[in-house]
């Protein structure tokens, strides 16, 4: 068979024992996907809720995948690979686990009785339209799924290949609301590439930005994380802002860079080899926690409200994920195993 040379054996493997509970049927190493191992399982439940003492715009969440190729230096997500033992930082971006049945599992949970249409987001997690998307094409039946079913939804994401659903995302548009975001913070492309190496450009994304405008939907931005001494400059926001207003972005919403546990030695390790005159400026900036200083986000908003109102935006407080809502939020009904709770 095509894929008996590329699969694994799990329980041999050693460093996958998290995954041996949690419905793993194989794992494949695809040649065109140099690096990067896919685990497929099969998730017991698509949807996850959201603490209700929050002030997230949604209830719930779905994550199509766990780990993301796109390798972004500062991702928050990467604590939660822990929970399957693996690692936060290579495993994060190589050891990517895709739920290959949550189209059909979604489905199901939307024709109950009890499903009131809350809004549901996509992306607050890891980038649903990340490498593994192209492969495994979990998206288009998500958002058939969602539209059917009378429910609104929200995608976020860093990766072009939203562009291929566009069409099915106009019409989806036309049963329920549809909001789109796409996450851009860094214009330099030199930068990206050593923050971000598995993502897609800065231009191919202004260029996403004006496809789905183009398309006939709004599409607003996430300028986050802004990255303390390395994005914060007048020029480098106004630089972005200006390229964000001429691609057509409809909004603009900007969040200073927070640091969760792992995700933070994995950062410091980066800037310690490429800016290692920072170091002490983030231990002072950071201190022992995850998020950056008050004075330096009352700061951080005076020096972007106004590039925001010269370009068109409103203006609103930096948003930041707040403290009591998991990168992955639990299911009520699932069983307490940390490892069950992500499918």
């Amino acid at each position: 068979m095509r894929w008996s040379g590329q699969t694994l054996d799990a329980a041999d493997e050693g460093a996958l024992p998290g995954l041996e509970r949690s419905g793993l049927v194989r794992s494949v190493q695809p040649p065109e996907f140099e690096g990067i191992t896919f685990h497929e399982v099969l998730c017991k439940s698509a949807l996850n809720k959201i603490s209700s003492d929050t002030s997230l715009p949604f209830s719930w969440t779905i994550n199509p995948a766990r780990g993301c190729s796109h390798a972004c230096r500062y991702c928050f997500a990467r604590p939660t690979h822990e929970y399957l033992d693996l690692d936060a930082g290579k495993d994060f971006d190589s050891q990517i686990v895709v739920k290959t049945n949550i189209a059909a599992v979604l489905r199901k949970e939307l024709a109950r009785k009890s499903w009131k249409r809350e809004p549901v987001a996509l992306g607050t997690n890891t980038d649903p339209y990340q490498r593994a998307e192209g492969r495994y094409r979990l998206m288009p039946g998500i958002i058939r799924a969602l539209a059917e079913s009378g429910t609104p939804f929200s995608i976020l994401t860093k990766g072009t290949l939203l562009r291929r659903d566009l069409p099915l995302l106009t019409l989806a548009a036309r049963q329920v609301d549809v909001h789109i975001s796409i996450s851009l913070a860094i214009h330099d492309p030199d930068l990206q590439k050593q923050l971000e190496p598995g993502t897609p450009s800065p231009r191919a994304r202004l260029d996403l930005i004006r496809a789905v405008r183009e398309a006939g939907l709004p599409c607003g931005v996430l300028v986050a994380p802004v990255i303390p001494f390395l994005t914060d400059g007048a020029r480098q926001l106004d630089g972005l802002l200006e390229a964000l207003a001429d691609a057509g972005a409809t909004s603009v919403s900007a969040m200073p860079m927070h640091l969760r546990s792992s995700t933070k030695d994995w950062f410091m390790s980066w800037l310690g080899e490429n800016h290692p005159a920072l170091v002490r400026r983030y231990r002072q900036l950071y201190g022992y926690g995850a998020y950056v200083t008050p004075e330096y986000t009352t700061w951080l908003r005076g020096r972007i409200d106004p590039l925001l109102e010269r370009h068109g935006y409103g203006v609103d407080d930096l948003r930041s994920m707040p403290e009591n809502v998991p990168a992955e939020p639990e299911v009520a009904d699932r069983d307490r195993d940390p490892a069950l709770t992500l499918f």
